[in-house]
């Protein structure tokens, strides 16, 4: 179900910045976005106890390929509506998604996370000091934000820890895909069974090769790889969200159409029963 929620009103972006990194000219408290908001209602006023805290995200499809919650990511944002524009695209994508305002609220803050959105413009202690202690505390994962798109503010950035740097500047997509390619490194994907027998159909995971009723069947890469996922959890049903995130390694959703597609491939080559579509929420394994 889409939510609605009215929106304060700001001054217009210049072009050259984009949506979700509006910075007015005044800083005001960030506020965490609600789990859950009823339709209509208004966002918390800047500065209500409790909005700069961790609060959880909107709940969301399990990890790729273990079933267990969903990664958790740590805004560090001074500005409001830059806050919660970023905490809204990130729980969109499946992500567990609070914030908070200052750094010293990230260094508490942090325990609670996979992976920390760090901008390096704060309120209170400088960005660059927040990442050396972050990255003091353990080696969780660290995207630090800079303002300016210079070698020197990229440099500082990695040598005070952080895993990443990017320019405030940047589109969604790339903000998103380095998210991504960061938690892959960091929270790899368990190898899937070798060998699934769901007889007739025998899906080999080391030859990568398929037979149905004793005869070979010729599958694409990503085709082999969509039917081996829905094969080794042949009683859950898969989201969209969910095979893009385990097959295509991303869980930008608008890119799930691509799943309908390689459906459609397999149906073809095994029969239409052995795949399942369950409107509203995604597919599971059939029997022949």
């Amino acid at each position: 179900m889409v939510q609605t929620t009215t929106q304060r009103p700001r001054p217009a972006a210049p072009a050259a910045h984009r949506p979700w990194n509006t910075a007015p000219a005044h800083r005001t408290p960030a506020t965490t976005a609600p789990a859950h908001r009823p339709a209509g209602a208004a966002l918390p006023a800047p500065g209500t106890p409790g909005t700069g805290l961790p609060a959880t995200g909107a709940p969301a499809t399990g990890t790729p390929a273990t079933g267990a919650p969903a990664l958790s990511v740590l805004v560090v944002e001074g500005d409001a509506a830059t806050a919660e524009t970023r905490v809204r695209h990130l729980q969109r994508q499946g992500y567990t998604a609070s914030s908070v305002e200052t750094g010293a609220q990230a260094l508490t803050a942090h325990h609670q996370s996979d992976l920390v959105l760090l901008d390096l413009d704060l309120p209170d202690i400088d960005g660059l000091e927040v990442c050396r202690l972050l990255r003091r505390s353990g080696d969780k994962p660290i995207i630090s934000i800079a303002t300016r798109d210079t070698e020197l503010d990229r440099v500082l950035a990695l040598q005070a820890g952080a895993d990443d740097c990017v320019v405030a500047s940047c589109g969604i997509r790339e903000m998103l895909a380095r998210i991504e390619a960061v938690l892959r490194r960091t929270h790899p994907r368990p190898q899937a069974a070798h060998t699934i027998s769901l007889s007739p159909l025998h899906i080999d995971g080391t030859t990568r090769e398929v037979s149905l009723h004793g005869r070979p069947v010729i599958l694409t890469a990503k085709e082999f790889d969509l039917l081996h996922t829905l094969a080794a959890d042949p009683k859950s049903v898969l989201s969209r969200k969910e095979l893009m995130a385990r097959v295509w390694d991303t869980t930008w959703a608008a890119s799930s159409r691509t799943i309908d597609t390689h459906v459609s491939n397999l149906r073809a080559k095994l029969g239409v029963k052995w795949i399942i579509t369950v409107h509203g929420v995604g597919y599971r394994l059939g029997r022949g």
